[in-house]
């Protein structure tokens, strides 16, 4: 491919701001492997795995220490067993209507990053899967931040909660319900600014072996809190219960709530606090 390729790419196709996709991979390192995997990913995957691509606008990591891995529940998910797997979360935002032409690139990349032995193999991909967004509820309306926004502004943590309908004909329903009922309800008054929610897509038949292929196409719903305050702060107050509140309306059930905080870029801040 010449240079004049990529001119050529860049004036067609979509190219808005909206995050119409989403890479939400939780990951987490075999025991003994923490600082370098965090090395690893942090100085050479996060770019050269992610932001490098076409396409890819954002992208934010986090972390969940062991105090943060105990608040987890359901104790049996269908998501991570046990359920305090995957310490380390990263969330990208693709343009929306470009996922084909990223996937195309990501396959061809990893390939080549493995082949050049720049994949990091003592590491267990726990929950990863590409999802297209559904809807965003914001706590203030029109005033803060819009979702392209969320992966730059600097919030101090974030719930990745999984929810699974109860059939594929539910999901549309459980999405209704979610996005004008139970999240407003939820939100007004809380420390989270906003709730983003997207559903898994299929990964592609040639993507690298050590990715799994993604569950619950058909049925599950992902949803990302963003919270202004660490969840320890809000976590009895805001996000105990919600299984239930599911449960009660009829329309599925949660397989995961788990809170995060931010990694500190550049610096091994709270890799001695994951086991």
């Amino acid at each position: 491919m010449t240079s004049d390729a990529y001119a050529e790419l860049a004036s067609v196709g979509p190219y808005g701001v909206r995050p119409g996709h989403a890479l939400i991979t939780m990951v987490e390192p075999h025991p003994g492997h923490e600082y370098a995997y965090n090395r690893w990913y942090e100085d050479d995957h996060f770019i050269a795995g992610a932001m490098a691509m076409p396409w890819i606008y954002a992208g934010r990591r986090w972390v969940a220490t062991r105090e943060l891995q105990l608040l987890r529940y359901p104790e049996k998910s269908a998501i991570a067993q046990p359920v305090t797997a995957g310490c380390y979360l990263s969330v990208y935002w693709l343009t929306e209507g470009r996922y084909a032409d990223h996937m195309r690139w990501t396959v061809g990349i990893n390939k080549r990053l493995l082949r050049d032995g720049r994949v990091y193999q003592d590491r267990t991909h726990v929950f990863t899967a590409f999802q297209d967004h559904e809807a965003t509820v914001y706590r203030d309306g029109a005033a803060g931040p819009r979702d392209h926004h969320a992966l730059d502004h600097p919030y101090a943590g974030l719930v990745l909660e999984v929810i699974e309908s109860e059939g594929p004909e539910r999901r549309e329903e459980l999405l209704e319900w979610l996005r004008s009922r139970h999240l407003p309800r939820r939100l007004a008054g809380s420390p989270a600014a906003m709730v983003t929610v997207f559903r898994p897509t299929p990964l592609p038949l040639d993507r690298m072996s050590y990715v799994k292929q993604v569950e619950g196409v058909g049925t599950r719903l992902t949803l990302l809190w963003f919270l202004q305050s660490d969840p320890r702060e809000c976590w009895e107050r805001c996000f105990t219960g919600l299984d239930g509140e599911v449960a009660d309306a009829g329309l599925g059930r949660v397989e995961f709530i788990a809170p995060f905080i931010p990694t500190i870029p550049g610096t091994d801040q709270y890799v001695a606090e994951l086991r």
